[in-house]
């Protein structure tokens, strides 16, 4: 199925696919949701516009049939940060028959020349989330950008080129920051203004991140700090394990070990990604785990301290006072309150 996309900003590239494929809109506060049609997949695309020029596109789907989205205005095409943090995806320039595959962890920064378009390739039945930071650089050139300063050259030319005098096209090596930053876009905490102000937040940092990346990539006279595809993998799956198991106190022997890895490894991918040592995320999520508790389930600290895999209450209300501020009475009672 081809999907023709002439309009721009990102508010209107969904209006311009709902029309195409027959689905409604909910327009959320400038946030616009299309559900994909039935017949055609499952999941949505959504995004936002945002005074600045930039603006924010979510497809998070999986698609019966070969999908391709031609993005082919006939004017200057935004510069473009995507990223994929599930599946892949295919680019292309319209005007050429190439196409690179962005796989999962990876992004790109691309820009057309001229009036040259895009084309995005969505492959049938493969679950797939895709960001893409859609950059109108006359738009946003008229923020207060301080020179772009201490950017890196090419990137800073590329920003400072409103009207697309130069192709470009870098792909990036793996991160799970941006991944998780997805998550993050994708919750629905926030509503109405705050849920702008939200997204906008969120769309920002992450330009920061896959800046960031690319100049890391892009550096010569020191090693590389981001991590790559093997790193991601080994780190992820421990995460997954830590949540999995949050009633027992794995080793980090131990996960380091099932994750095919060293403890040295493990330790600098947890401190990179989540600037915490293995033990203290663990200690993290068990304490986010326990506030949900308090907050919505029926069950006293005692057996809280316990399903977290604790034996000692007062040690728990003690690392739990440092983390939020108040001892965990204090949630108990605001759900006393509720019920």
């Amino acid at each position: 199925m081809r999907i023709d996309v002439k309009t721009l900003p990102v508010i209107d590239i969904i209006e311009d696919i709902a029309a195409i494929v027959g689905a409604e809109i909910d327009n959320g506060n400038g946030e616009y949701v299309m559900n994909i049609p039935e017949k055609l997949g499952e999941g949505y695309i959504r995004g936002a516009s945002f005074d600045n020029g930039l603006g924010v596109i979510t497809y998070n789907c999986k698609f019966y049939e070969d999908v391709e989205i031609h993005f082919s205005l006939n004017t200057v095409h935004p510069l473009k940060f995507i990223f994929c943090s599930e599946g892949s995806v295919g680019h292309s320039f319209q005007s050429q028959e190439k196409i690179h595959t962005i796989e999962t962890y990876q992004n790109i920064i691309v820009s057309s020349s001229g009036y040259d378009g895009h084309v995005l390739f969505f492959k049938a039945n493969v679950p797939t989330h895709v960001s893409s930071l859609e950059i109108i650089r006359s738009a946003f050139s008229s923020r207060s950008n301080h020179n772009f300063k201490d950017l890196d050259p090419t990137l800073k030319d590329l920003f400072k080129d409103n009207v697309s005098k130069k192709q470009f096209y870098y792909q990036g090596n793996y991160s799970i920051k941006a991944a998780d930053l997805m998550e993050e876009i994708g919750t629905r905490n926030y509503t109405g203004f705050l849920r702008s102000l939200f997204l906008e937040g969120k769309a920002f940092e992450m330009l920061v991140i896959q800046i960031a990346q690319y100049q890391d990539d892009e550096a010569e006279d020191k090693l590389p700090q981001i991590l790559r595809k093997s790193d991601i993998e080994k780190v992820n799956y421990v995460v997954k394990r830590i949540q999995g198991d949050l009633g027992n106190n794995l080793t980090v022997e131990t996960l380091a070990k099932e994750a095919g890895t060293n403890v040295n490894k493990l330790q600098e991918g947890f401190k990179y990604v989540y600037n915490l040592t293995v033990n203290k995320y663990m200690q993290h999520k068990k304490l986010e785990a326990a506030k949900e508790m308090l907050m919505n389930s029926e069950k006293n600290i005692s057996e809280i301290v316990v399903s977290i895999g604790l034996n000692n209450r007062s040690y728990f209300s003690k690392i739990f006072k440092e983390k939020y501020g108040v001892n965990p009475k204090y949630f108990l009672k605001t759900r006393n309150k509720k019920d």
